[in-house]
């Protein structure tokens, strides 16, 4: 069977036929592409076509698809079996890496996704703190929890709705949220609900509404007032933890926030993702503390010795200079090619990944990402992946680069893009 029969089969078995709504194709058209297997930088689908990946299970896969030594791993773990339900010695070993990269880390807990390392963090900071409201920043997508799906950006951006159904409204008002980059919105907010503040959630560089990189003064803004009125700062390094650098976005600005959510990267490209922090804080967690978080396959031997092979690989700081250094040659080419082509295209990057807006100024919050031409976006999309390469079906996401991202994929995409744009 090709892609647009099992979607129409797939539909008749799952909601949208999908198990997660971007994946559906909703905001580019089209159906989805199936895939049947994936290696280094390529996806094939079932149809025998490859394409050039630029999605890399949405940033998880730094290391490219199927690498040999986390492969060889994975197998090796799951011979010994692939659940216990237990402790062990592999969990202490994950939780040493993740340590040692985030300083500001002093205490770790494994969870299975990074929707809830996400709700275990804010549960945390409202135990900690006994305050119930907290602050987040439009665009910024934390996971499909009830508290944090208010002006969210990722799939709920792509399908043009606010929030999500189903989330009480007594729940959703305990949520402010802010303009992204706006320093002086979120003093006078923070001066003004102070007292109700339990924490102040942020993705330190904003990857959910496209790639929209913090103004530095922002991020000091939030580390200075939240300090001075005891509320907790978290940064949710699920996509940018060990992709913008080794140490994240808090060793890139230097700034130490008091608990971060880390996933994708950190589990190899299998389930897991950590929430740690300052051990006052992390204390509060049950055993030890009030507050509740467990988890059957928390901290599952698989997933686990997946990420401690892919941080060992990671150790190689050269692995990030190569990666910085293909991704500018990748953006720039982009930028020549549309100011040569008379293009209204904005294309911004941090690190290893980027978004191509189709917009005539620059992107600093989700007003102006949604401002950009979706039509145009969705038209570009499907010359790119007519040709070959696979970039988000979506305005509002980020495109990623691996180690498997060589030469020949970045000559052969850049070609392409000519023809696109």
């Amino acid at each position: 069977m090709n892609s647009r029969s099992l979607f129409s089969l797939a539909k008749k078995h799952m909601p949208g036929g999908v198990n997660s709504p971007v994946r559906a194709f909703g905001a580019v058209g089209g159906w989805p592409r199936f895939i049947q297997s994936a290696e280094a930088a390529y996806l094939t689908d079932v149809e025998g076509k490859k394409y050039i990946d630029y999605v890399m299970s949405w940033g998880a896969l730094i290391l490219g698809h199927s690498p040999g030594a986390v492969v060889k791993a994975i197998i090796d773990s799951a011979v010994r079996g692939t659940s216990y339900g237990a402790p062990t010695v592999c969990e202490i070993e994950l939780a040493r890496r993740i340590k040692k990269a985030f300083p500001s880390i002093q205490k770790v807990r494994l969870v299975n996704s990074g929707t809830e390392a996400v709700m275990t963090a804010v549960r945390l900071a409202r135990g900690a703190t006994g305050r119930k409201k907290i602050i987040k920043f439009d665009g910024c997508y934390h996971g499909h929890s009830d508290s944090l799906l208010v002006k969210p950006g990722s799939g709920v951006a792509t399908l043009g709705i606010p929030g999500s159904s189903g989330v009480p409204e007594e729940i959703a008002a305990l949520t402010i949220s802010l303009p992204y980059n706006d320093t002086s919105t979120f003093e006078r907010v923070i001066r003004t609900e102070e007292k109700n503040i339990a924490c102040v959630i942020v993705e330190p560089v904003a990857a959910n509404m496209g790639v929209v990189p913090p103004r530095e003064e922002f991020l000091w803004a939030l580390r200075k007032w939240t300090q001075k009125y005891k509320v907790i700062l978290i940064f949710d390094e699920i996509i940018s933890g060990f992709r913008v650098s080794h140490g994240g976005a808090q060793e890139l600005y230097g700034i130490a926030p008091d608990l971060t959510t880390l996933g994708k990267i950190v589990g190899g490209g299998l389930p897991l993702a950590a929430v740690g922090g300052r051990a006052d804080i992390m204390n509060h967690l049950a055993p030890l503390g009030p507050v509740y978080q467990a988890g059957t396959l928390s901290g599952n031997p698989l997933a686990v010795t997946a990420g401690i092979q892919t941080l060992e690989m990671l150790e190689d700081k050269t692995v990030y200079a190569s990666l910085r250094e293909r991704t500018v040659h990748l953006t720039e080419c982009v930028r020549v090619l549309a100011k040569k082509k008379r293009r209204a295209v904005r294309v911004q990057s941090l690190g290893s990944m980027f978004t191509v807006f189709f917009s005539e100024n620059s992107v600093q919050n989700f007003d102006q990402a949604k401002k950009s031409n979706a039509r145009s976006y969705k038209h570009f999309f499907h010359q790119l992946l007519k040709a070959g390469i696979y970039f988000p079906p979506s305005p509002f996401e980020a495109c990623f680069l691996s180690t498997a991202h060589g030469h020949q994929e970045i000559s052969r995409t850049q070609k392409v893009l000519e023809k696109a744009l």
